[in-house]
């Protein structure tokens, strides 16, 4: 088994580990930075590229073009078995091994499926890229299957169920109904998109639980208004792949049932040995560092992070992510060079979420200053925009929301997924001359 020293090894590419070998390349530091994908992900617009708005170029930049001018990082794409934080080391799965006088485990999390009976078989996460190609697939799928044989409606092809009402569950359920509105009969038919159908499920009383109640009641009117069917105090009991079943033993029929039900901690992590706490995430120091283990910090999605100035614990979002990469690397410096670390404090921006064409909720700054409608939407562009890694990233973003917004066309609607886009209805197409028959129907309707 060879192995490989670095003064830094940077486990996982998303905000926080980018976010920390970019401050740690700016002084110099030999850094390794490890990841199963060779590119980053922006995740905030994952949905977009299900839906169809975005390319997925548009969202994933290759980690060697954003570090060509850093000649300390290394990337080195490669899928991580195991973690030692007592020696600072990680292996391979194709044994190979990487010690850092400094490891900063920037992991990221996997989904929660919290034990439901056929979510993890049948559901589709949104999550990664990954994720986004196989429900873009998955959505062509059904619409191509219900235009070519319109009693596949019956069998729930138009109905999409979405489970969670977080920021993730509500901008998709949002954007797919806009979509069904929008797009559907621009390529397909007006019947077609009248027949789909959007459901919004989630065992809390309301949506967005960290936003305010105005911002959470203006969401669910915008969703409302946009036909979403919005079922809350009740949870999933079970996942079919031909839909889902409800706490109270209703069913509602569907081949596309998307997972936005929350995240957690990668089992690698508890492999480890590393202090977990909620979520599976590593409780972390104030500094950042993981108490008991020398040399080792955990961010992200990976770790429980307490913000020093009030001692709260800090939510899963790429703002923290990348503050706390930042803030990490500025402390692995002062490590490196005999310094003293400083406790994380995390400037609170505010949050925001999209939930359709023309309508968004922002509340901004650590005051929450509430904004909703036009205003909201644009600030939301403009946020994302800036924060996208790339100019040739962001010129894509800003054409494609151009061209959708205003020709309600979608480029980017390509199968590439075929696993995804290939139904199994259970059943065989009989009479396929009646059923293109009424394709065309309704192709021309």
């Amino acid at each position: 088994m060879r192995e490989r020293t670095h003064e830094v090894v940077i486990l996982g590419a998303g905000f926080a580990g980018v976010s920390a070998a970019k401050e740690l390349a700016a002084h110099g530091v030999d850094v390794l930075l490890l990841d199963k994908n060779n590119y980053h992900q922006f995740q905030p617009l994952i949905y977009q590229v299900a839906t169809a708005q975005l390319a997925n170029r548009d969202v994933a930049r290759p980690l060697r073009s954003i570090f060509r001018r850093d000649r300390s990082v290394r990337v080195t794409t490669a899928e991580i078995t195991r973690i030692d934080p007592a020696t600072r080391t990680v292996t391979t799965a194709d044994g190979l091994t990487f010690r850092g006088r400094v490891l900063v485990i920037a992991a990221g999390a996997e989904v929660n499926f919290f034990g439901i009976p056929g979510a993890a078989e049948y559901s589709f996460p949104l999550y990664s890229l990954n994720d986004a190609t196989r429900l873009r697939s998955r959505l062509l799928g059904v619409l191509d299957a219900a235009d070519r044989d319109p009693r596949y409606i019956e069998q729930g092809a138009l109905n999409v169920v979405v489970v969670g009402g977080g920021a993730t569950g509500v901008e998709t359920a949002g954007a797919v109904a806009e979509s069904m509105r929008e797009v559907v009969p621009a390529y397909l038919s007006k019947d077609l998109a009248k027949a789909g159908k959007v459901y919004l499920v989630d065992m809390l009383p309301d949506i967005l639980m960290p936003f305010s109640e105005k911002s959470r009641k203006y969401a669910a009117e915008q969703l409302r208004a946009a036909g979403v069917e919005m079922k809350l105090g009740i949870s999933v009991t079970e996942v079919r792949k031909d839909g889902v079943v409800l706490k109270d033993g209703s069913f509602i029929p569907s081949r596309t049932v998307v997972w936005a039900g929350g995240l957690k901690a990668r089992s690698l992590l508890g492999d480890a040995g590393l202090p977990q706490g909620k979520g599976g995430r590593i409780d972390v120091a104030a500094d950042l560092t993981v108490p008991g283990f020398e040399g080792v910090y955990a961010l992200g999605d990976s770790a429980n992070i307490t913000d020093d100035a009030n001692g709260n614990k800090l939510p899963q979002l790429g703002a923290v992510a990348m503050q706390s990469g930042e803030w990490a690397a500025r402390n692995i410096l002062a490590d490196l060079r005999g310094g003293q670390r400083r406790p994380f404090a995390y400037r609170d921006k505010g949050i925001m979420a999209m939930i359709g064409r023309g309508s968004a909720i922002a509340e901004l700054g650590s005051k929450r200053m509430h904004f909703a409608g036009p205003l909201a939407f644009l600030a939301w562009l403009g946020v994302h925009v800036i924060l996208l890694s790339g100019v040739r990233e962001k010129i894509g973003a800003l054409v494609s929301w151009f061209w959708d917004y205003g020709t309600r066309r979608r480029p980017q609607i390509v199968v590439d997924r075929p696993e995804a886009y290939r139904i199994d209805w259970g059943a065989h197409e009989e009479d396929r001359s009646d059923s293109a028959t009424g394709a065309r129907s309704h192709a021309s309707a």
